[in-house]
């Protein structure tokens, strides 16, 4: 697949919920001069019953619309600016990539991260130390002590090799830290009794080694520089309300203020490190505990820890993404990043049918319609038995992609591998979502965005049974007459 600009790309589903998505204030940055359209719009289109994957077909500008609906995007309204798109590398994905001979693993890197020769995925997440996606539960500190720090082998043998292979293939990807638990030696009972807690699961960080935990995030970011790999960004603990995970931490609001304000925040400042941190990390209903609700603005209201946040992560296992919207209207000089999504076994995860128009509702269009920056999936590739996976981790969960386990060869492209190369092939890092109006069918659900290079980029789901037929316009003078088959996600991106 080579996707080449000026190009138009149309593979994606979606519903009708936010219509287009323009529920923001725009920012005041100056747009970029418009440019003379040239040459030809490529599209990709995806259909749910799998009959296009990800097809590329070129279009025409024209004088004047075809189609009696025509949207508008505006690239003089601007919304958020845009991180990126991806997924996670977990010990999991990594341990089947390799398992994969390197002519096809280089072969599906490429499609999957290249900007020029695939897909462009530019944001992944990985673990800092296991996660339920690992091979073992481990930290990078399990001998009592910080000066004992050493990446472990599922960093040296899976995950490094592999995010070497990615980075030389798109240097500018954007890498995201979270960890599933702190070293066991740094857990207690509660914060009351402060007994120590030999568990992967559940328990919660110690403040007398908030200072040695702070040193742990250090020495972890500093390892992966030495390996010439940056991280960009890190969150303070995954799911930090989930006590459950078969590796897992509770941190309330108040303890995660805590060891940012007087640990985390301090230690990456005094070590050079411009790691940006997000807070919470976890879903929109704050698993239903009423004294967490608001748990990132509650952290922001302390001045010295929001100064060392620069925003809020989510996920979607419980509640609705409206929750964004409103963490936004509260505090919108701070960022929002969704991280985490999974399918399986219990939503009919390998039904594309299903799938694709949920979760390009759900997650991509909706959780960026919501101002989030950046949008990543969970396991970037499984196989297909579901692992390897963890007992008490997620057991049920498929990839964005699942590998035969027979012959570690047959690949096969789930909803979340779709819903991100849709945004990843036209959206590119730095781009603003801009303002579009005119989408009157039901059914229909889009998002505008203007690239750097001042490129114009459309993704479009149609929920419908039927054709849709739209023409767009970014300058009311050229046009792009699109039909967009039922049930499908559809990508654009053009020279105005």
């Amino acid at each position: 697949m080579k996707l080449k600009f000026p190009l138009l790309l149309g593979c994606c589903m979606s519903v009708a919920a936010i219509a287009c998505g323009n529920n923001s204030v725009p920012a005041a940055e100056t747009p970029s001069e418009p440019a003379t359209p040239e040459g030809k719009v490529t599209a990709l289109t995806t259909t749910a019953d799998r009959a296009q994957s990800f097809n590329e077909t070129t279009l025409s500008f024209s004088a004047k619309p075809k189609f009696a609906e025509v949207i508008t995007l505006n690239p003089a309204v601007r919304y958020q600016s845009m991180d990126g798109f991806g997924a996670a590398v977990t010990g999991s994905t990594c341990y089947n990539l390799m398992k994969m001979a390197p002519a096809d693993r280089a072969k599906f890197l490429t499609k999957t991260f290249s900007d020029k020769d695939g897909l462009g995925f530019s944001y992944i997440r990985i673990s800092i130390g296991c996660s339920d996606f690992s091979l073992s539960e481990y930290t990078c500190c399990d001998k009592p002590g910080i000066e004992n720090f050493a990446l472990q082998s599922e960093e040296k043998d899976y995950i490094i090799p592999i995010l070497k292979e990615i980075l030389a293939i798109n240097p500018a990807i954007k890498i995201l830290g979270s960890p599933w638990t702190s070293p066991k030696w740094m857990k207690v009972n509660n914060l009351d009794e402060k007994k120590p807690f030999d568990s992967w699961t559940s328990g919660q960080l110690n403040p007398d080694y908030y200072q040695d935990y702070a040193t742990y995030f250090v020495k972890w970011i500093q390892a992966f520089n030495k390996e010439g790999i940056q991280i960009y960004s890190i969150t303070p603990q995954n799911e930090p309300l989930n006590r459950g995970n078969s590796a897992s931490l509770f941190m309330g609001w108040k303890e995660e203020l805590a060891f940012v304000k007087e640990a985390l925040g301090p230690a990456l400042k005094a070590a050079g490190l411009d790691t940006k941190i997000y807070a919470f990390d976890h879903n929109y209903n704050y698993d239903k505990m009423a004294d967490q609700n608001d748990y990132p603005i509650k952290m922001y209201d302390d001045e010295v820890a929001a100064s060392f946040l620069t925003g809020a992560a989510y996920h979607n296992y419980g509640g609705n993404r409206e929750e964004l919207n409103d963490i936004q209207s509260q505090r919108p000089d701070k960022e929002l990043i969704f991280t985490e999504t999974s399918i399986g076994m219990w939503n009919d995860g390998r039904n594309l049918q299903k799938r694709l128009m949920d979760d390009m509702r759900e997650v991509a269009l909706g959780t960026v319609n919501n101002w989030c920056k950046g949008v990543i999936v969970w396991n970037l590739m499984l196989d297909s038995e579901r692992g390897p996976n963890r007992e008490g981790g997620c057991q049920t969960c498929y990839g964005a992609v699942d590998i035969d386990r027979s012959n570690y060869k047959t690949i096969t492209n789930n909803s979340h591998y779709y819903i991100i190369g849709h945004l990843s092939s036209v959206v590119k890092p730095g781009a603003y979502r801009i303002e579009n109006s005119g989408n009157s069918t039901k059914g229909l659900m889009c998002s505008a965005f203007e690239n750097l290079d001042g490129t114009v980029a459309f993704v479009v789901l149609n929920e419908n049974e039927g054709i849709a037929r739209i023409s767009l316009t970014a300058d009311g003078k050229n046009y792009i007459d699109c039909t967009i088959p039922g049930k499908s996600v559809a990508s654009y991106r053009w020279k105005r």
